[in-house]
C-alpha cells in the first residue's frame, strides 16, 4: 500500500516493518522446527492502526478459479451431451504435454529449511494422489473423489510453492486446473485420464529427484505432437475395467482423515532411518552380550556340578579315613591292653589329634558344600532374572523392528507408473491391481527387492500381456490384469504376481535354450527344467532387444535378489491363461531363525526358511545317499552334497560317527541336501552388517556373534551349489594341476580327539592344547561317560587316565577293544602311575603309548600328529 501510494514510510513506520519481518522470519523459522509460532499481538495491533492511513488499493487477482470458471462459462450449455465436443474443449494429449514441459523449465528456488518439511509432507501427499487418480478411474462419477483429490492438488501445490519448487507446484497446478475443466465438463474419456496420469508421473519423478538430493532436470522443447500422441482409445466415455478396487475411494477418506494436524502431532513422530537402525543394531548388541552371559552361566553352572560330584567324593574318602583311624585306634588299644604295658599319653594324643583333624576335615567339606548350594541357588536366581531379561529385550527388539516396518503401498505409486510407463511404450493397456498393500515387512527387505519387483511387472507386461488385438482375438478384454497380492505366512511375506496374459511360451524356450546350448536338440525336458531357464543369467526369448526386454539381464537377478534375501521363488504358468510368480521372503533382516551346524571345528547357520527337512541318519543310510548323489523326499530328488566341499575344501571327508544329519534345503524350484558334521539346533540370531567386502561373496547371506564372541556365517548352500558347479566346469577348463601342488593345495583333515580324565584340570588344560593345534576335542569325566558318547562318534585318539570313578582306563581300553567299530581307535595312556608293572599291563590290552603326568606336550602333539596325519 505504501509503494502504491507513493508514499516515504517514516523513520517509525520503517522500524514496524522491520519488526514485521522479523516476526515473520521467527515464525517461519518455528514452522521449518515443527513448533506453533508464537503470536504477535501488539505487532499486529501496530500494523491494523497503520491501515486508515493507507487504504487497500484493490489489485487484479491471478486465481486459478477465475481461469477455470471462465472456461467454464465459455463451455456450451449442452456439453456433457456431446462426448466430442468435451474432448475438444479439454486439453489434448500433445498440448498436455506440450503444457507440462514450459512448466518443466521453470527455475526453482528452493528454501533450505522449507524444503525437508516439504519432502516429507509430499509423501503422503502423492501417496493420495495417486490412489485418488486409480479410484477416480474405477468411479468416474464419484464427485467425492473429484473433490478430494482438488483438495490433495491444492495442498501439494502450495506446499511446493512455499518450499521454492516452481516446477512441481506448477505441474500440479496444471493437473489442478484440468481436474476442474473436466468436472465441469460432466465427462471423463480415457485419453484425458491417461493425460493426467503422465503429468503425475512427471511429478513423481520430479519428486524422486528432489528426495535424491538432486536437481531438475531441464527438458527440451516439446516434439511434434505425431511422437507422444497417446495410443489410440474410443473417444466414448470411461468404461472402468472390472472392478478389483471398489474399496479405493474409501481408502482415500481415510487417508484424509489420519491427516488431521491435532491428530498427526499427538500421535506420530518422524525418526531418521539411520537413527532407527543404530538403535536395533544396538538390541543386538544387547542379544549378542547376553548371549555370553548365558554362556557364561553355562560354564559356571557345570563347574559347579563338577563341584557338586568332587564334594561327594571327598565325603566319602573322608568317610573312609575316618573309618581307617577308628580300626587303627581300636587295635592300638587292643594291643596295649594285651601286652598289659602303659599306654603311652603322648601316643594316644597322636591318635585323638589324627581323629580330630579328620572331624575338621569332615566341617570343611560341609562348609565347601554349604557354599556350593548358596552358589547353585544364586545361579538360578540369575538364571530367572536372564530370563526376564531376555524376554523384554526380546520385547524391545521387536517394538524397535516394528517402526523398521512399513506398509508394501508405499511403493504402489511406483509400480503404477512402471506399469503405465511399459504398456504406453509397447502400445499396450494393462491394469495393475495391488491387493493387501497394508502388509507390512522390512524397510530392508522392501528396498532391496523393489528392483526385481519392477523387473516382473515389465516382464508382466513386455512378455505376458498381449496386444489389444490379439486380446480381442483370443476373446478377452483389451485391458490385460495384473494382480499383485502382498500377505504375510507366519515369519515370512509372500509376493503373488499373476497376469492374464498367454503365458511362458515353452517351446520358444526350449528353442532359445537349444540355440544357447542349455539343453541339448534331443533332450528330453519337463515343463520345470524348462521353467529354470529362465533363471539363467543372459536367458531372453524377446525377438529384439528394445528399452524394456532382450537384454537377458533381470530374472536371474530376481532370484538371486531373493535368495540373497533367506527367501525363495516359485513359478507356475498355463499357456494361453497368464503366469503366477510367488516370491518368498523373510519378514526382516534384523532377526532370523538359523539352523546352527558344525563343520569341523567351525560353525556356520543355515536360515531355517530354507529347510525342508531335518535327518538323522544311520552310517548305512548315509551311505547309500553318498552312493547314490542324492536324497529323495516327496518325490523329489535332492543332490547330496557335503558343506566342507561347497566351502572349497574339496577333499574333505565326512566325520566317521553314529549318526549323521543331512539337511534338505529348498528355495523354490532349487533343491539340494547338505550334510553337517553335527546339528546344534534352531536359535534366533541377530543378523549383522558383513560389509561389502564380503556381501560380494556367493553363498554369504550375513553373519553373527555367538555367546562365547565366535563369528558365525549365515550361509546359502543353494547359492554355494551353484558357485560350486561353475568352479568345477571352470576347473575341468583349466589345465592339470601338478600333483604336489594338488597335495599342498589340499586341506587337511580335522581329528576328533577324545580326552578321558576325573580330573577337570587336566580335561581343561588338554583339551586347550589340542584345540590351539586345530584339532576337534571332546572329553568325558570317566569311562562310562566315554562309552556313553562313543555310541555316537568314532574319535580319531583317545587320551586316557588309569584312575576313574565307576569306570577306569583299563576297563575302557578292554571296552574299546572288544568293539568291532572302535577297536581300531589308538588310545594314549597318560597317568601318574608310571611303574612298569603298570605299563607292560597297559600294553597287554591295547594301549598304543603310555605316558607319565606331567606329559610333554611336543611329544603328545606328535603321536596324535602322526594318527590325524596333520604336521605339528
Amino acid at each position: 500500500r505504501l509503494a502504491t501510494a507513493g508514499a516515504v514510510p517514516t523513520e517509525e513506520q520503517q522500524l514496524l516493518l522491520a519488526r514485521t519481518v522479523g516476526a515473520l522470519e521467527g515464525m517461519v523459522g518455528a514452522i521449518a522446527n515443527r513448533r506453533l509460532p508464537e503470536a504477535e499481538e501488539s505487532l499486529a495491533a501496530a500494523l491494523d492502526a497503520l491501515s486508515p492511513e493507507f487504504p487497500a488499493v484493490d489489485v487484479e487477482a491471478e486465481e486459478p478459479e477465475i481461469v477455470v470458471e471462465a472456461v467454464a462459462e465459455a463451455l456450451p450449455a449442452d456439453l456433457a451431451g456431446a462426448p466430442a465436443a468435451v474432448e475438444a474443449a479439454l486439453p489434448s494429449a500433445a498440448e498436455a504435454d506440450d503444457e507440462d514441459r514450459r512448466h518443466l523449465r521453470l527455475t526453482d528456488e528452493l528454501d533450505e529449511q522449507l524444503l525437508p518439511i516439504f519432502l516429507e509432507e509430499s509423501t503422503d501427499l502423492m501417496r493420495d494422489i495417486g490412489t485418488g487418480l486409480r479410484a477416480w478411474r474405477e468411479q468416474p462419477g464419484d464427485q467425492g473423489i473429484a473433490d478430494q483429490l482438488k483438495r490433495v492438488l491444492h495442498t501439494l501445490k502450495g506446499s511446493a510453492r512455499m518450499a521454492g519448487a516452481m516446477s512441481v507446484g506448477e505441474l500440479v497446478h496444471s493437473m489442478e486446473t484440468r481436474i476442474e475443466q473436466a468436472v465441469s465438463a460432466r465427462a471423463l474419456t480415457p485419453a484425458f485420464l491417461d493425460t493426467l496420469d503422465a503429468s503425475f508421473d512427471r511429478v513423481s519423478m520430479l519428486m524422486d529427484r528432489l528426495q535424491g538430493g538432486e536437481l531438475p532436470p531441464v527438458f527440451p522443447e516439446a516434439p511434434t505432437p505425431t511422437t507422444v500422441a497417446a495410443p489410440t482409445a474410443p473417444a466414448a466415455p470411461f468404461a472402468a475395467p472390472t472392478p478389483v478396487a471398489a474399496a479405493a475411494a474409501p481408502a482415500v477418506e481415510a487417508r484424509a482423515e489420519a491427516h488431521d494436524p491435532e491428530l498427526a502431532a499427538r500421535n506420530m513422530l518422524r525418526v531418521r532411518a539411520d537413527i532407527v537402525d543404530k538403535l536395533v543394531n544396538e538390541a543386538g548388541e544387547i542379544a549378542i552380550a547376553r548371549g555370553r552371559i548365558e554362556g557364561e552361566m553355562r560354564s559356571l553352572k557345570t563347574s559347579l556340578l563338577d563341584l557338586t560330584e568332587n564334594v561327594i567324593r571327598l565325603r566319602n574318602q573322608l568317610r573312609d579315613i575316618e573309618i581307617q583311624a577308628e580300626l587303627q585306634m581300636q587295635s592300638r588299644q587292643a594291643l596295649t591292653a594285651e601286652e598289659d604295658a602303659h599306654f603311652d599319653p603322648l601316643e594316644f594324643d597322636r591318635f585323638t589329634r589324627f581323629q580330630e583333624i579328620t572331624r575338621m576335615m569332615a566341617e570343611s567339606v560341609n562348609d565347601v558344600a554349604t557354599s556350593q548350594q548358596s552358589l547353585l541357588l544364586n545361579l538360578d536366581q540369575a538364571d530367572a532374572a536372564l530370563i526376564a531379561q531376555a524376554r523384554l529385550n526380546r520385547e524391545h527388539s521387536q517394538a524397535l523392528m516394528s517402526v523398521r516396518m512399513v506398509p508394501f503401498n508405499t511403493l504402489a505409486d511406483r509400480l503404477y507408473r512402471v506399469v503405465r510407463q511399459t504398456a504406453k511404450e509397447l502400445d499396450k493397456r494393462a491394469n495393475l491391481d495391488i491387493r493387501g498393500g497394508q502388509t507390512e515387512l522390512d524397510r530392508s527387505v522392501l528396498e532391496k527387492m523393489t528392483g526385481p519387483i519392477e523387473h516382473l511387472l515389465r516382464n508382466a507386461v513386455a512378455h505376458g500381456l498381449e496386444t489389444p488385438e490379439q486380446r480381442r482375438a483370443a476373446g478377452k478384454a483389451e485391458i490385460g490384469e495384473i494382480v499383485l497380492r502382498v500377505g504375510q505366512e507366519g515369519n515370512e511375506i509372500a509376493i503373488e504376481l499373476t497376469d492374464d496374459g498367454r503365458g511362458l511360451d515353452y517351446e520358444r524356450i526350449r528353442s532359445r535354450g537349444i540355440a544357447s546350448g542349455l539343453i541339448a536338440d534331443n533332450q528330453l525336458t519337463s515343463v520345470e527344467q524348462l521353467t529354470e531357464l529362465i533363471f539363467h543369467a543372459g536367458f531372453s526369448t524377446a525377438e529384439s532387444l528394445t528399452s524394456v526386454a532382450g537384454r537377458g539381464v533381470g530374472m536371474d537377478v530376481v532370484r538371486n535378489e531373493a535368495a540373497n534375501l533367506g527367501g525363495r521363488i516359485h513359478v507356475d504358468s498355463t499357456p494361453g491363461h497368464g503366469s503366477r510368480f510367488l516370491i518368498h521372503l523373510p519378514l526382516t533382516l534384523a532377526v532370523t531363525q538359523a539352523v546352527i551346524v558344525r563343520v569341523g571345528t567351525r560353525h556356520f547357520a543355515i536360515p531355517s526358511a530354507m529347510v525342508a527337512q531335518v535327518r538323522e541318519m544311520k552310517p548305512e543310510a548315509i551311505a547309500t545317499v553318498r552312493a547314490e548323489g542324492a536324497a529323495s523326499w516327496l518325490g523329489n530328488q535332492y543332490p547330496w552334497h557335503y558343506l566342507p566341499r561347497l566351502l572349497g575344501s574339496a577333499d574333505a571327508q565326512p566325520e566317521p560317527a553314529r549318526r549323521h544329519w543331512l539337511l534338505l534345503l529348498r528355495t523354490g524350484d532349487q533343491r539340494v541336501a547338505v550334510e553337517v558334521d553335527d546339528l546344534l539346533g534352531n536359535q534366533e540370531l541377530v543378523v549383522k552388517n558383513i560389509g561389502p567386502q564380503l556381501a560380494r561373496v556367493v553363498g554369504i547371506a550375513g553373519a553373527t556373534v555367538s555367546g562365547d564372541g565366535e563369528i558365525i556365517l549365515i550361509l546359502n548352500p543353494l547359492a554355494l551349489v551353484g558357485r560350486s558347479t561353475a568352479a568345477a566346469i571352470a576347473q575341468a577348463a583349466a589345465p592339470a594341476q601338478p600333483p604336489s601342488v594338488a597335495a599342498a593345495a589340499a586341506p587337511a583333515r580335522v581329528g576328533v580327539v577324545m580326552v578321558v580324565d576325573d580330573s577337570l584340570t587336566v580335561r581343561k588344560i588338554t583339551g586347550r592344547l589340542l584345540a590351539r593345534e586345530g584339532y576337534h576335542v571332546i572329553t568325558a569325566k570317566d569311562g562310562v561317560d566315554a562309552l556313553e558318547q562313543l555310541i555316537d562318534m568314532v574319535p580319531d585318539v583317545m587320551l586316557v587316565d588309569i584312575e576313574m570313578p565307576r569306570m577306569d582306563g583299563f576297563d575302557l581300553t578292554r571296552n574299546v577293544r572288544a568293539d568291532e567299530r572302535l577297536k581300531k581307535v589308538p588310545i594314549v595312556m597318560i597317568t601318574s602311575r608310571i611303574a612298569d608293572k603298570h605299563r607292560n599291563y597297559a600294553k597287554e590290552i591295547g594301549v598304543n603309548h603310555y605316558l607319565g603326568k606331567p606329559y610333554d606336550e611336543d611329544e603328545l602333539l606328535k603321536i596324535i600328529g602322526a594318527y590325524t596325519c596333520k604336521d605339528t
